[in-house]
């Protein structure tokens, strides 16, 4: 393809509360045995970008664990490859990425060095399914400046934690919101574009000579009357994992057949690191209805409507509901756990009782297994 990829993996997101206190939210987990920046090196891996770069910040520690060997995702190759930044301290530059446009500003040497005529950008949080090449293919047709890949969501979601577009019968973009209090339009931005590689470096250089950092903000909106912006509208799955109702509402749509079919078992694949675990162990009386069970689990107790991560230790009597239980969990005896997400590393203390009474409950344990 001719493109390379940028991934914004660094930002965090107080709707995740006590969840992005150990990591960043594009290394979330998903799905059993994913994290959330998986889909979109896989979209581009699927697509034939060679050369991508992951700008993390926030809690990156975990993030960068995970991306350390490119292989998983075919990056490990001597042309392209996988690059990871993080914010570093120069002579011109002490600051912390400051935006979005600040993060790609001080890393546009990336850009300047490279010989493809196209960028891909996307953020390091949805999860879906994409091939570029459409996109790209859409983008040339209409000779348009900017690409914005936008989808069309159900009128009972939370719309103002997306951006906000309008578009006319061409497809351009005439209006465009970020966060809007009250949405007059239901066409969501999905935080992937395409621009021409010299138009982003020129766009970036000229919003840091003004002072200005966000790339949605000072570049889509404040250029959307100036320079050609068009939406490319998705039809597939896609979600947002913002929040903790919607990281826990993407999580448990994998319960359901469809998009596990859609996800795991249709071209293209999706990648991730791979652990050396043994496979589930179900002992004598569990019972376990409706649930992803990963690897090197082992089950006594009850699991229902749930998904269990990587070496969750479930124990006697143990009822599970409608629940996440996240990697490296040990369940004590005779504990309920229902509409809740269990962090990571937490030991649940037996004959306890956590249940989500009005919403998600976030469950945090903190004892010696609690620090990373």
């Amino acid at each position: 393809m001719r493109a390379i990829g940028i991934i914004l993996a660094g930002g965090n997101n107080y709707r995740m509360k006590e969840l992005s206190n150990k990591r960043a939210i594009a290394a979330m987990p998903m799905a059993g045995s994913y994290r959330s920046i998986d889909f979109a090196l896989s979209n581009m891996t699927n697509s034939h970008i060679q050369k991508v770069a992951v700008l993390t910040q926030y809690n990156a520690r975990s993030l960068n664990e995970h991306l350390s060997s490119s292989k998983w995702w075919d990056f490990g190759r001597k042309q392209g490859g996988l690059f990871v930044f993080t914010p570093t301290i120069t002579n011109d530059n002490s600051f912390w990425y400051r935006g979005t446009a600040d993060a790609i500003y001080q890393n546009l040497t990336f850009l300047k060095n490279s010989h493809e005529p196209y960028v891909v950008i996307a953020a390091g949080d949805g999860i879906y399914k994409m091939d570029y090449n459409k996109v790209l293919e859409y983008h040339i047709a209409k000779k348009a400046d900017v690409t914005v890949v936008c989808k069309d969501m159900p009128a009972s979601n939370d719309m103002d934690r997306f951006g906000i577009v309008k578009m006319d019968d061409d497809g351009r973009i005439q209006e465009f919101e970020e966060k809007p209090m009250v949405a007059n339009s239901n066409t969501v931005s999905c935080g992937i574009y395409v621009i021409r590689r010299r138009q982003l470096i020129e766009l970036i250089e000229k919003s840091n000579k003004e002072d200005r950092h966000d790339f949605v903000k000072d570049i889509l909106i404040r250029y959307k009357g100036i320079k050609r912006i068009y939406g490319y509208k998705m039809d597939d799955y896609w979600s947002n994992i913002s929040t903790v109702e919607s990281y826990y509402e993407t999580n448990m749509s994998f319960l359901k057949p469809e998009v596990r079919d859609y996800f795991f078992k249709q071209y293209p694949d999706v990648y991730s690191k791979v652990e050396d675990l043994p496979p589930a162990k179900y002992n004598t009386g569990a019972v376990v209805k409706n649930s992803l069970v990963s690897s090197g689990c082992i089950v006594n107790g009850t699991v229902e409507n749930s998904v269990l991560f990587k070496k969750v230790f479930v124990g006697n009597n143990c009822t599970i509901r409608n629940s996440i239980i996240l990697n490296d969990v040990y369940i004590g005896d005779n504990t309920t756990i229902e509409n809740c997400i269990v962090e990571s590393r937490d030991t649940i203390r037996a004959n306890t009782y956590h249940k989500g009474e009005n919403g998600i409950k976030v469950v945090v344990e903190k004892n010696e297994r609690y620090v990373l």
